[in-house]
């Protein structure tokens, strides 16, 4: 790193948008990534839908637990 930087010609803000949604990744064990990967692939979904399917089933199973 250098001693100092020359932060005279920047923009703040420059790279900001309001309202802007951030989706964090999400990492998957390599077996269960294998896993999944398969099946949405014999279903002909993808693997985002397959995945998003299966955790709003866990979700409502773990709402009507409550």
């Amino acid at each position: 790193m250098r001693d100092e930087y020359d932060f005279s010609k920047a923009e703040r803000g420059k790279f900001f948008r309001p309202g802007a949604e951030v989706i964090p990744p999400v990492h998957l064990d390599p077996e269960v990534l294998a896993f999944l990967a398969a099946r949405a692939e014999a279903r002909g979904i993808s693997l985002s839908e397959l995945v998003n399917t299966l955790l709003k089933k866990d979700i409502e199973l773990i709402e009507a637990a409550e």
